[in-house]
């Protein structure tokens, strides 16, 4: 990898992982250590394709399905490990801890929520949650921009109930 796509790397970074760290919390169901290392294979990702990067759309939305792709490679690699723990008769259960503040119980809560959503549904609100443009939004996830603002109502719905439960 040359300097110039060094330092492209390290500006992307910086840029975009805020951005990252967010959308892997809400793929976690709010887990910061699991976040944390999911956001670093998400630029390790990065730092792989970034010499294949054709510029067909811009760095955000780039970055954007990297992390898409390895959020849902990770959710899978989950289920598949939870359905050999169920083979097996493991059963594991956080629970939270009698030191978080209340604004964390929240996000936790959240996190939780948005965790029981369709992967897809997932990264839609982390997105709004993030206040991405809804044509980012769109462009995406490949969603007609009208059928997308349907989708977010839905799935904010969907939230209330399962946070109002």
């Amino acid at each position: 990898m040359s300097k110039e796509q060094e330092k492209q790397f390290e500006s992307l970074y910086q840029q975009y992982q805020p951005m990252v760290q967010q959308m892997c919390l809400g793929y976690v169901k709010g887990d910061a250590d699991a976040a944390a290392d999911l956001c670093q294979e998400v630029f390790l990702n990065c730092w792989r394709a970034l010499a294949q990067f054709r510029a067909e759309s811009g760095y955000k939305t780039w970055v954007y399905r990297i992390t898409v792709n390895t959020c849902l490679q990770h959710i899978r690699k989950e289920k598949r490990s939870k359905n050999r723990e169920a083979e097996f008769g493991a059963d594991f259960n956080p629970t939270q801890t009698s030191e978080q503040k209340p604004e964390e119980h929240m996000n936790q809560k959240l996190y939780q929520a948005i965790g029981q959503l369709k992967e897809v549904d997932r990264l839609l609100i982390m997105m709004v949650l993030e206040e991405q443009d809804y044509d980012d939004i769109s462009e995406i996830l490949g969603i007609n921009p009208i059928n997308l603002r349907v989708k977010i109502h839905r799935v904010k719905k969907r939230l209330q109930k399962l946070l109002s439960a």
